[in-house]
């Protein structure tokens, strides 16, 4: 049974890295750090590298709430540390009595860096407050490079993980049928829209499944996916249960309060 066949297409390339990473470090008998994964590719990776491995696989993102971490594969020997994950935590400046930042617009500021969205872990925003989480490999170079969001100029100021703002978001699950597991119906059914609505926000690049933007309405999702659509929010399917006698799909579907 071959193991690509849990997973979509689009995914091969990245299991097949993790795979040649798992082989170098059971030959070398040393850690690899890798960058800043989303939810989805933590997921693939715990799946690959397993349980029962001679290599092991751990994550931190610099606080516990942390959604998008870096990951380390080691020997089963090696007692992994959160100082191992070179994590650097910037706080941005900014005058927030005049002036609000939002994630969309720090996240165009730090991909305007020209870096990969992997060196990059979580934005966190919160009423007045703002900070990003960085390698510590790029952390130097975004310092004296992260000058602007928008309009509006700002500076980053090294702290501690410590001081991270914690955000704890909330989920509520529940359960509906759908008549298939297109996206443009599960968005549809979760957000309380008509399929004629939905489309546009997915034509127009506003919709994301597993961090991905994906512009195609008959895109099928599966069990574990997350679903954003710019404006109304983030939703998982949790679980498909199977098929109704009428042939919908019973689904339970989680969505961010």
């Amino acid at each position: 049974m071959s193991i690509y066949q849990h997973f979509r297409k689009e995914e091969h390339a990245f299991i097949d890295q993790i795979i040649e990473w798992r082989e170098q470090v059971a030959n070398e008998y040393t850690y690899k750090l890798l960058d800043f994964y989303d939810p989805r590719e933590i997921d693939i990776v715990q799946r690959i590298i397993g349980s029962k491995e001679e290599v092991k696989c751990a994550f931190w993102g610099g606080y516990d709430q942390a959604e998008r971490k870096r990951a380390i594969l080691y020997p089963e020997y090696y007692e992994v540390q959160n100082e191992d994950f070179d994590i650097v935590v910037f706080s941005i400046n900014f005058p927030s009595k005049f002036v609000t930042l939002d994630h969309r617009k720090v996240l165009g500021s730090t991909m305007g860096l020209g870096l990969k969205r992997s060196k990059f872990g979580d934005i966190i925003i919160d009423k007045d407050a703002a900070q990003i989480i960085v390698a510590s490999q790029v952390a130097e170079y975004v310092r004296l490079h992260f000058k602007q969001v928008g309009k509006t100029n700002v500076t980053l100021e090294q702290i501690e993980c410590e001081n991270i703002i914690s955000m704890n978001e909330e989920w509520h699950e529940h359960t509906c049928t759908v008549s298939s597991m297109r996206l443009d119906v599960i968005l549809a059914e979760v957000f309380n829209l008509s399929r004629t609505k939905v489309l546009p926000y997915i034509q127009n690049q506003m919709v994301k499944v597993n961090w991905k933007v994906t512009d195609d309405p008959s895109f099928l999702c599966h069990q574990g996916d997350t679903l954003s659509m710019r404006t109304f929010g983030r939703c998982k399917v949790k679980r498909i249960e199977g098929q109704t006698k009428k042939e919908k799909w019973r689904i339970v579907v989680a969505k961010a309060k």
